[in-house]
């Protein structure tokens, strides 16, 4: 009624909008919310700054871990760049001992080398020597023997006594 008197401009005769059901209603809803977010605002804010707070401390926590891992990580690098370092200058050092071992071993090896042909040589004269004493060996003897028998058979012809003077005559000249 209401509804309709004011939709044609009217006024409601005999009625009052106080005594309406539906005004009452929309009142006691009003009031009803009203109260409710007076009450509930207070919980609702004491709610949403605890979050605000919990969440301001999770990302106060999460900021710190992010300064920690990068400096972890960047203590990290510094020890792998270390590490790097250190293992260049042990390839390095390593580099140096092999060459210098190199050298050594090459000049072991031709110092061994010498060696061993100078022993070679030793041995080859050894043995020449050897040899020339027995071929001269050999040859005295050769030779003895043939004075020997030209002596025995000179000795039978009587020459004897003339090959001891021509001995004796010789032996001063053959002893200076």
């Amino acid at each position: 009624m209401i509804g309709t008197a004011w939709a044609a401009g009217g006024e409601v005769h005999g009625d009052s909008i106080f005594l309406d059901t539906h005004f009452w209603v929309a009142v006691a809803f009003v009031i009803f919310v009203a109260l409710m977010v007076w009450k509930v605002r207070g919980t609702l804010a004491n709610m949403l700054d605890q979050r605000a707070i919990t969440i301001t401390k999770q990302l106060d926590d999460a900021l710190k871990l992010r300064v920690e891992a990068e400096a972890t990580l960047a203590e990290y690098k510094m020890k792998r760049d270390a590490a790097e370092g250190e293992a260049k200058g042990i390839i390095e050092q390593a580099k140096v001992e092999a060459a210098a071992l190199k050298t050594r071993a090459e000049a072991d090896l031709a110092n061994a080398i010498k060696l061993r042909e100078r022993q070679a040589l030793d041995r080859i004269a050894q043995a020449e020597a050897k040899a020339t004493a027995e071929v001269r060996a050999t040859a005295v003897d050769a030779a003895i023997s043939a004075t020997r028998t030209l002596l025995q058979e000179r000795m039978r012809a009587g020459q004897g006594t003339e090959l001891v003077d021509q001995a004796i005559a010789e032996l001063p000249r053959r002893l200076n």
